[in-house]
């Protein structure tokens, strides 16, 4: 039980940094989190598709597959008009290692155990990601059409949680 929450306990811890840093994230730093937290779930969501059977896990691993990879594109499309350049950061990292770190113990897993630590860490993933936007990086962003972006993702993310947790109760 506690594995599963690893990565959204590293989302949580990096994002504490940040907000708790002398100088607030700056927009290409946020940018940059709020891309690397989409890939992370995107990476996931790719290898539910590849392992999973359940009809259920399947149908949100391809809602998380293609919603994130859209908000990502609007993301990347909005930073090329602003002629915005994301910057790495040591949240980014730590959420693109814990990322990396779910998926290889999430690989060792097959059948309904796969199913269900993959849609528990999905429920925490996204609370986690969910208040990181809401108390950090919409909160912090600066350009009008970035902090925009983030309050869709926010609102489409906080659907994701719910509908995890609706997945996730079937497994209970």
């Amino acid at each position: 039980m506690i594995k599963h929450v690893i990565l959204a306990a590293a989302l949580a811890l990096g994002l504490a940094g940040v907000a708790t840093a002398a100088d607030a994230p700056t927009d290409p730093q946020i940018a940059h989190i709020a891309y690397t937290a989409g890939a992370v779930d995107i990476a996931a969501a790719e290898q539910a598709l590849k392992k999973s059977k359940n009809a259920d896990i399947i149908a949100f691993a391809q809602q998380m597959e293609a919603d994130h990879k859209a908000v990502n594109d609007q993301a990347l499309a909005l930073l090329k008009k602003l002629n915005v350049t994301p910057e790495d950061n040591p949240t980014s990292q730590a959420i693109a290692k814990a990322g990396a770190d779910k998926l290889a113990e999430l690989d060792k897993l097959d059948g309904a155990a796969f199913d269900k630590a993959y849609i528990d860490n999905e429920v925490a993933y996204h609370k986690t990601v969910n208040g990181a936007l809401a108390t950090v990086l919409i909160p912090n962003a600066q350009n009008a059409e970035l902090k925009a972006l983030l309050q869709t993702g926010l609102t489409l993310f906080t659907e994701h949680e719910k509908h995890a947790e609706m997945v996730a109760a079937a497994f209970k």
